[in-house]
């Protein structure tokens, strides 16, 4: 990767963590001795639209700079993904995974499924979410998300870009999910 899209990249994973924490998204990650091994953020259900509409003011101040760090039309790319991965979601009241990622050096060792099952825990615990939607470029994560109960809602096209649309309906499943958290150092959020 380049040093202009590297630092696209910075710009844009900066920003979702802003906006995650001016919006009230749940963020939660792992760590290792004060090391951020994986992290995810999840919006959740309980919006109503005055609380979108103040939260989006909100994100305006903090939009304008990342309009000057990226493309037009990377945001545009961007700005398509979102209606049509968000119109791919049921219309039953669920929680979104935004993103979900572990450190290269990290991959591999059961920080995802650690996060993955964290948050299901999360929903399965909450009586105001039916579920969650997420979506996905990567084939190879479509069957890794069915193995914890997710079905493919929709399989679609952005630009060249393939994307898959999957939802998992809490009370249609029941994933039992070893415990992977044990053996990490200092996990907290």
């Amino acid at each position: 990767m380049d040093e202009k899209a590297r630092s696209r990249m910075i710009a844009f994973v900066s920003f979702m963590f802003d906006k995650a924490f001016l919006v009230s998204e749940e963020v939660w990650g792992l760590f290792e001795n004060e090391c951020l091994l994986g992290a995810y953020i999840v919006e959740k259900p309980e919006k109503n639209k005055l609380q979108n509409m103040k939260e989006g003011f909100l994100l305006m101040g903090r939009f304008i700079p990342l309009f000057f760090q990226m493309s037009v039309k990377s945001l545009w790319l961007l700005n398509s993904y979102m209606r049509v991965t968000r119109s791919a979601a049921p219309r039953l009241s669920h929680h979104y995974l935004i993103m979900i990622g572990v450190i290269p050096k990290s991959q591999g060792k059961g920080i995802g499924k650690s996060l993955l099952m964290h948050l299901m825990k999360t929903i399965n615990g909450d009586t105001h979410s039916q579920g969650i939607a997420l979506d996905t470029e990567n084939q190879e994560n479509v069957n890794m998300y069915c193995k914890w109960g997710f079905t493919l809602n929709k399989e679609t096209h952005i630009d060249n870009l393939r994307v898959y649309c999957m939802f998992y309906h809490k009370q249609s499943h029941i994933v039992k999910i070893p415990n992977v958290l044990d053996g990490l150092g200092n996990q907290h959020l």
